[in-house]
């Protein structure tokens, strides 16, 4: 797929994810009838997972297509210069367009939905809380991408229950989002996502730790034997 399918791909998988948690909520709670007891939230819980699977599917059907900058970014700072231009140039605004159009449709088709992830404590805590998440989840993916022992359907497993505990921890702090361009969408509904908390919180923060996350992994988990070529091995 070339670069032009890889955009259209980000934002179409990005205006699919911010519809999806929202009509897992609706889902559960509305058409079930399920309260925010127990009950409730092991079902969206479960269909949390089954929605990562899917969406992993989907990458792997776009070769590479994503909803979330800091996967790209990850990808792209470990590559050369012009994929990190176009990583930063092209595909995370894409998914930000995504995202936004995705949000503006929910909030025209759905106004009691809500207005997003907030963040509920002062913005030092809410740096370090996105921080600390944002560092967890790539440290994983990237352990994950190192050719571990493993099927899809394991690594994804794996991600995803991360992905969803995570979220968990930091629900009512930030919103445990540790995606920027969704944040985004619903900040940019609610007219705030040029303050200072949101650019800090929801953007400064995870990409500093998935910056801080590769460095860390890097020096601490050393290169794979079989990503080393044996040049004797070959022929002339």
């Amino acid at each position: 797929m070339g670069r032009i399918g890889l955009l259209v791909s980000d934002m179409i998988i990005s205006f699919m994810w911010v519809w999806s948690g929202v009509l897992i909520k609706i889902y559960v709670f509305s058409i079930l009838g399920f309260g925010h007891g127990p009950g409730g939230e092991i079902i969206k819980c479960a269909l949390s997972i089954v929605n990562m699977f899917f969406f992993a599917l989907l990458g792997k059907v776009t070769n590479g297509g994503t909803y979330n900058p800091l996967t790209v970014l990850s990808g792209a700072i470990t590559g050369d210069f012009s994929r990190f231009l176009f990583t930063v140039g092209a595909r995370i605004p894409a998914q930000v367009i995504g995202s936004i159009a995705g949000v503006w449709l929910i909030i025209a088709a759905f106004p009691e939905v809500g207005h997003g992830p907030r963040l509920n404590v002062d913005l030092h805590r809410g740096a370090l809380t996105e921080g600390l998440l944002t560092f967890a989840i790539v440290t994983v993916s990237l352990g994950l991408a190192r050719k571990i022992p493993g099927s899809f359907f394991t690594k994804t497993w794996i991600s995803s229950v991360s992905k969803l505990t995570l979220h968990i921890l930091g629900s009512d702090l930030t919103g445990g989002c540790m995606n920027p361009a969704s944040v985004m969408g619903w900040a940019y509904a609610r007219g705030d996502h040029f303050t200072k908390e949101h650019i800090m919180v929801y953007w400064l923060a995870p990409m500093e730790a998935t910056l801080l996350a590769i460095w860390t992994f890097r020096v601490v988990v050393p290169p794979a034997q079989e990503d080393k070529v044996d040049v004797k091995a070959k022929p002339e």
